[in-house]
């Protein structure tokens, strides 16, 4: 699947990939036709432990949600390898696993450890030389050339953005095949990044502090790859903050016409393969 993913990027058509924190969205994402899926540090953090994207959350934790993610899927993971959990000798682990894993491709950042989250405040950087020296562990220690290494940098809320499109150049330079400024808040930020970038592959990320764009006026800015890691993590949590307050304010679950109910059980079967499981049941039966 690793593959796919680099020939998209090369056929220069914008990529969006939503994000999803488990298996059941991943395959929801699939189902809408989109054409690469997203797995989020932060979504991972919480959904699996409860716990913010403060760097609290493994190596072998993250690997193992990328898997969950690949083997539920047809489509290519890009996944979030945080700073590459330690210097370059622990990237080169973190991409030998993550690609074993199923990923098709994988960020890793030039934020301090313990890092944060993107999109909060009080981030610290490492030095670009250090960047430079982890994304050539990534380039050397990928097992195919298909896995997509991704080299972000959180350098525009600490030092702003000549520094962080400065910091995109020495780690194409270095081999990153996809460079991806973090944390853009304004409309010149997203449009100056690609154009003080030309002949690279930028990826933009749709956070909280990013300004919403139509698909369209992505790609016409010219980047190669969209990640929308909340799409699916916000609206679940909110209709589920939403249903429980239901029930604990008005002592009974939310009314759900039955028709439509049984008819989102239905979908829900045939989209989890029930119906194929059932047959190898009847095949099998003894």
């Amino acid at each position: 699947m690793s593959s796919n993913l680099r020939e998209m990027i090369e056929s220069g058509e914008l990529i969006v990939a939503p994000g999803a924190y488990d298996a059941l969205t991943a395959k929801l994402i699939e189902r809408a036709g989109f054409a690469a899926v997203y797995m989020s540090g932060y979504c991972t953090a919480a959904t699996k432990f409860g716990l913010p994207d403060v760097g609290l959350v493994t190596q072998t934790e993250m690997v193992a949600n990328v898997r969950t993610l690949a083997s539920a899927i047809g489509l290519p993971v890009i996944a979030d390898g945080d700073t590459g959990h330690g210097n370059a000798m622990n990237v080169v682990r973190t991409v030998r696993e993550y690609e074993h894993a199923g990923a098709a491709a994988l960020h890793i950042e030039d934020q301090v450890w313990p890092k944060r989250c993107g999109h909060m405040s009080g981030k610290q950087v490492i030095a670009a030389e250090d960047m430079v020296t982890k994304v050539r562990a990534a380039v050397d220690s990928r097992s195919s050339e298909d896995l997509v290494v991704i080299a972000r940098t959180d350098a525009l809320a600490v030092d702003g953005l000549e520094a962080a499109v400065e910091r995109c150049h020495l780690y194409a330079e270095a081999g990153a095949d996809v460079v991806f400024v973090d944390g853009q808040q304004t409309m010149e930020h997203i449009e100056e990044v690609p154009r003080r970038c030309p002949g690279l592959r930028c990826m933009i990320n749709f956070g909280p502090l990013t300004p919403p764009l139509a698909v369209e006026e992505i790609a016409n800015l010219g980047y190669a790859i969209a990640i929308y890691p909340g799409i699916c993590f916000g609206p679940a949590v909110q209709a589920t903050r939403t249903a429980l307050a239901g029930l604990q304010e008005g002592g009974r679950a939310p009314e759900t016409d039955k028709g439509d109910a049984l008819e989102l059980f239905a979908a829900l079967n045939g989209l989890l393969g029930a119906p194929e499981y059932l047959e190898l049941e009847e095949k099998y039966r003894s």
